[in-house]
């Protein structure tokens, strides 16, 4: 069976002394780019920026995909609405009280509206606001670093956003974000997210170049579900 698998992969996880070829080669393959901006104070790391954003749109017209960790996501919404970062997906645990109002500023600029749910945090926490929001990212880790434990019964909540959105008719993608690589590959995919963001661990460090590595990333789905990644 072939599917087409969405890939979104985290530039915070790049190579950066090849990340022109990297870029270049994704550019082909990938439906968006997962950028990650934390400020030091919801997570304790620093990351990419608007400006990281706005350099890597000179080399590829893919949708960027904001990735906020960060106690004033009010300020980060309007950087990023000034850049026009096509999709902005806010922490939950953030925007309590300001939800409608952010999500209102951003598609009134013509941009997509997500959240991100951190392992701690149950669906029901975003269930005010979850009919007008176009993605919603579960995290299998904690957030803030590559390279964290995976944490499958967050899986649970995937399954839980898609029965709402069918019971419901909302629109929303579901994203998962966290330790995408073969040793998970097929319990993440019988669940089946709508984009998969992916990263060190099961992308940019399996070969020397990132035609290898994408190589290997795709074989490694492949033997791990069965399926054939296209």
């Amino acid at each position: 069976m072939s599917e087409h698998i969405n890939i979104s992969p985290s530039l915070m996880t790049m190579d950066l002394d090849q990340f022109k070829e990297q870029i270049h080669f994704l550019n082909d393959h990938v439906d968006s780019f997962h950028i990650d901006i934390m400020d030091g104070h919801f997570v304790p790391n620093l990351s990419l920026s608007p400006w990281f954003i706005e350099q890597t749109r000179k080399l590829t017209n893919k949708e960027m995909s904001a990735h906020l960790m960060v106690t004033d996501p009010a300020f980060w919404v309007q950087q990023l609405i000034n850049i026009k970062c096509e999709i902005i997906c806010m922490p939950a645990e953030k925007i309590n009280g300001i939800a409608f109002r952010l999500i209102d500023q951003i598609h009134s600029a013509g941009l997509k509206a997500g959240v991100v749910l951190n392992p701690e945090t149950p669906v029901q926490e975003i269930m005010p606001y979850i009919d007008i929001l176009d993605k919603v990212t579960i995290m299998t880790v904690d957030p803030g670093f590559a390279g964290q434990r995976f944490l499958g019964h967050m899986l649970e909540k995937i399954t839980e956003l898609k029965k709402l959105r069918e019971e419901q008719g909302y629109h929303y993608l579901i994203e998962m974000d966290g330790s995408t690589n073969k040793e998970h590959w097929k319990m993440i995919h019988e669940v089946k997210p709508d984009i998969y963001v992916i990263g060190r661990s099961g992308l940019f460090n399996l070969a020397d170049d990132i035609q290898s590595s994408w190589q290997k990333m795709v074989a490694e789905f492949e033997e791990a579900t069965g399926e054939t990644f296209i």
